[in-house]
């Protein structure tokens, strides 16, 4: 089933990306190179489709197949959970598609994730229950559950369309995030759940042979949302993921904080575009794309790991502490540097 599951989303993807690659040019929706996109020629930002079809369509291929009896029966709980992660994960990527076509500016995107945020919220898809170090398993009250969740959701989805810099870059990072997400579901028994995470790596790596230096296709809004929306509500759905989730993509989370407080101290507006990322910053170092790609999957991929193997809560806290201060040591020395 695994198995199935996991070449059904690929196989899809693969064989969407080129549909969304041709489709993107006649509707004449790509990006053209200029400003911070260094790419040649017009580029197709349609790929988030084949992210979409190869992802959700797995998703409901396991309810079709739970249903029929070929696999496991989806408990009540599970299938509320999972039909709330499909379906924000589809209205986000509608959402995606429209700014893709629109080009609209951020305040409406911040709505949607808002909105998709309490979607979530009302399938029961919310941080509620966290094992800290010390204290252990610690259950917040609603005001502090529905908040968190709000913003856990929409910086998700900001770290990942944040992430998507250069070709490849947050494709790859989300397919390490969603094996590393299915091992550790798998491990807690949740057999059904860790087929969601694994079909999600699965599209990604799909879409992955079109995407990577030189891309022929870009995700878009549409993709760069549905990731960081699947990412953030599939993290919420087993004990202790969320801290995975913060060990893989603790660099691109800690970038993405550094640079609103950045923005918002030099040009009072942290949503402004700019050249000013992590990935950016590197690349003006001298490193080339393929270069900073494979760093960000090297350390994603073995924080990612470190979350997997290390058992005592106190060790992934300092584990989470060290990769979070090399990271901003290195955005202050680089920030100093351009200065």
């Amino acid at each position: 089933m695994y198995a199935a599951i996991f070449l059904f989303a690929f196989v899809v993807s693969l064989l969407v990306t080129p549909l969304s690659i041709k489709l993107g040019h006649r509707w004449g929706i790509v990006d053209h190179p200029g400003g911070r996109r260094m790419h040649g020629g017009e580029i197709s930002r349609l790929g988030g489709a084949a992210l979409f079809a190869g992802f959700v369509g797995a998703g409901l291929l396991v309810f079709a197949l739970s249903a029929f009896g070929i696999w496991l029966p989806m408990g009540a709980e599970d299938g509320k959970l999972l039909t709330g992660a499909l379906l924000g994960c589809s209205l986000i990527f509608a959402f995606g598609l429209w700014d893709d076509y629109r080009q609209l500016s951020p305040w409406p995107q911040f709505a949607a994730q808002f909105g998709v945020a309490l979607l979530a919220i009302a399938f029961d898809i919310i941080v509620e229950r966290v094992t800290l170090p010390v204290f252990g398993l610690t259950i917040f009250p609603g005001w502090i559950t529905y908040p968190l969740t709000v913003f856990w959701v929409m910086g998700m989805i900001n770290t990942v369309n944040w992430l998507d810099g250069l070709d490849g870059l947050a494709a790859g990072v989300a397919a390490i995030a969603g094996l590393l997400f299915a091992v550790h579901a798998y491990s807690l028994g949740q057999i059904t759940v860790a087929l969601f995470p694994l079909a999600l790596a699965a599209a990604c790596l799909g879409f992955l042979p079109f995407n990577l230096h030189p891309a022929r296709v870009f995700m878009g809004s549409s993709g760069s949302m549905l990731l960081g929306f699947a990412l953030a509500s599939l993290s919420i759905l087993a004990p202790a993921k969320v801290a995975t989730a913060l060990l893989v993509l603790g660099i691109p989370i800690v970038d993405v904080a550094w640079l609103v407080i950045q923005r918002w101290r030099q040009r009072g507006d942290p949503t402004t575009a700019g050249r000013d990322h992590l990935h950016y910053r590197l690349m003006d170092l001298g490193l080339s794309q393929r270069q900073i790609v494979t760093l960000y999957y090297t350390f994603c991929a073995a924080f990612g790991l470190l979350a997997l193997l290390i058992e005592v809560r106190l060790f992934k806290l300092v584990a989470l502490g060290m990769m979070g201060s090399l990271t901003l040591a290195l955005l202050w020395w680089l920030s100093r540097d351009s200065t």
